[in-house]
């Protein structure tokens, strides 16, 4: 009985071959774009899944536009659970265009990447940035989309610290893993305190993060509120939170835009999944006779809506694994494209996983209504139609 459905279900799509090229060329591109889209909400959230459980930041309480003073460190160090400090501030300069947008941070330079060790520096090219004040290390895929080699020069114009910049590319760092971000860019803390001493006399030794190393994750709440006591009623009240929360505050910000994409999401799945259920019931009404006649054979109800499910499934599964073949370099362009807004742009396999269900589901809702139908079909009035 097995035989015979799965022989019906690989041979049937093949007697109406437009329709069904039709049919699964439409089911390809939903499922592709389905994967695309997914990819596009795990690539929001790659910061959140790349973030340490042993890692906190503090900001401060009021926004992360306003600073806290540099004095704070060593109050900070002294706190029972912290295991490491440094700190940093966001740059935001412009390398020749602003179209060419990419992180920058001006980072505590002994501290930082021995607080990330995700991102991986040669020892010699640390070393090289640690003697030069107005040394930069970068991430490899940043390097490589503007094609930079060790020991360049690197103009950028000050935005939030007005000026012209001249950095040296001291080392560039690779990832980890995967979901490692190699697309920003880090200079040296000291370095930019100095210019602003410079240019804002009084603004110097301010800090726009601490990142502090506990050697528990487990302990993140209670070291996160023996810092934030230590600092309440001061003039710059501290909020302190695991790096996974942090990431998830600048997530929050964009979530109406990953609401709306998850949506779209569903809405090709369920439009792709109407045009299937109607090419099914044009089938089953062509098959009429053919169900009547199973029937008079002696077959069961059931055996005729099985071949109806089997059609629907086999074809959707089909159209879906095809669909899941080209997500992947589908992303990858992409990626490519979009590699200055995600710069970890990869297929997930929990996306994989949604695209296989998708592909079932379509083909399962398709047959549901056909194969009641077929299932129904009188003998004598199938058998009438095909004389």
């Amino acid at each position: 009985m097995f035989e015979l459905i799965l022989r019906f279900a690989v041979r049937n799509p093949l007697r109406h071959k437009l329709r069904s090229v039709l049919t699964l060329t439409g089911i390809v591109v939903a499922i592709l774009a389905f994967g695309l889209l997914g990819t596009i909400v795990s690539a929001w959230y790659a910061g959140v899944n790349a973030a340490s459980d042993k890692r906190l930041v503090t900001r401060n309480s009021i926004s992360l536009t306003f600073s806290m003073p540099l004095a704070y460190a060593d109050r900070i160090r002294a706190i029972e659970g912290v295991t490491d400090l440094s700190w940093e501030n966001w740059f935001g300069g412009i390398y020749k265009e602003p179209s060419n947008f990419f992180p920058q941070f001006a980072v505590e330079p002994e501290s930082f990447f021995r607080l990330v060790p995700e991102f991986r520096v040669k020892p010699d090219e640390l070393q090289a940035f640690m003697r030069d004040r107005r040394g930069a290390i970068v991430g490899r895929k940043l390097a490589r989309r503007f094609g930079w080699q060790i020991g360049d020069v690197i103009p950028l114009k000050g935005t939030i610290f007005a000026g012209d910049y001249e950095f040296v590319l001291r080392g560039i760092y690779d990832g980890a893993r995967a979901s490692t971000d190699e697309n920003q860019f880090f200079l040296r803390w000291d370095y930019l305190n100095e210019k602003i001493k410079q240019l804002f006399p009084g603004s110097e030794n301010q800090v726009g993060i601490f990142l502090i190393g506990i050697a528990d994750g487990r302990e993140a709440a209670t070291v996160s509120q023996r810092v934030d006591a230590n600092f309440r009623n001061s003039l710059a009240e501290t909020l302190t939170e695991t790096e996974k929360a942090f990431q998830l505050s600048f997530v929050a910000m964009t979530g109406t835009i990953v609401k709306a994409i998850q949506i779209v999401s569903c809405v090709i799945i369920f439009i792709i999944m109407a045009v299937m259920a109607n090419t099914m019931a044009m089938a089953a009404r062509e098959r009429s006779s053919e169900y009547a006649t199973l029937k008079a054979l002696g077959f069961r109800p059931w055996v005729v809506g099985a071949l109806v499910y089997a059609e629907s499934i086999a074809v959707a599964l089909s159209a879906g694994g095809i669909g899941i073949l080209l997500t992947g370099p589908a992303a990858r362009v992409v990626g490519g494209k979009l590699d200055n807004i995600f710069p970890v742009f990869g297929v997930a396999p929990e996306t994989i996983q949604l695209q296989w269900a998708a592909a079932l589901l379509i083909g399962l809702v398709a047959a549901l209504i056909p194969a009641r139908q077929a299932m129904r079909v009188k003998i004598i009035e199938g058998l009438r139609q095909a004389g």
